[in-house]
C-alpha cells in the first residue's frame, strides 16, 4: 500500500474515514432506534403511532443528559483567561 499512496494523502484517508465511519454509525442508529422508522409491517400499517415514551427516550439518550449538565463552552480555560478584567 506504501507504493501507491503518497504520505501526504494518509490525512486526508483519516479525515474521511472518521466521517464516514460517523455517517455509519447515525444512519445505523436511526434504523435500528428511531420510533419514527418502521421496518416490520405490523407497525408499517398504522399511521400514526403513540409511543411518546420511546421517542423521548430515543431523544434524551446518554450522551445529551452528559453534555446538560456540562458549562457550554468549548474550551472554558481560555475564554475564562480572555474575559478576565485588568
Amino acid at each position: 500500500m506504501g507504493r501507491w499512496i503518497k504520505p501526504e494523502v494518509y490525512p486526508l484517508i483519516a479525515a474521511m474515514t472518521f466521517v464516514s465511519s460517523m455517517c455509519v454509525f447515525q444512519l445505523t442508529r436511526n434504523v435500528l432506534l428511531n420510533p419514527d422508522v418502521r421496518i416490520n409491517k405490523a407497525h408499517r400499517t398504522t399511521a400514526v403511532l403513540e409511543n411518546h415514551e420511546e421517542g423521548h427516550k430515543y431523544k434524551e439518550h446518554s450522551l445529551r443528559r452528559f453534555l446538560r449538565t456540562r458549562p457550554p463552552e468549548v474550551m472554558p480555560s481560555i475564554n475564562h483567561f480572555f474575559s478576565q478584567q485588568k
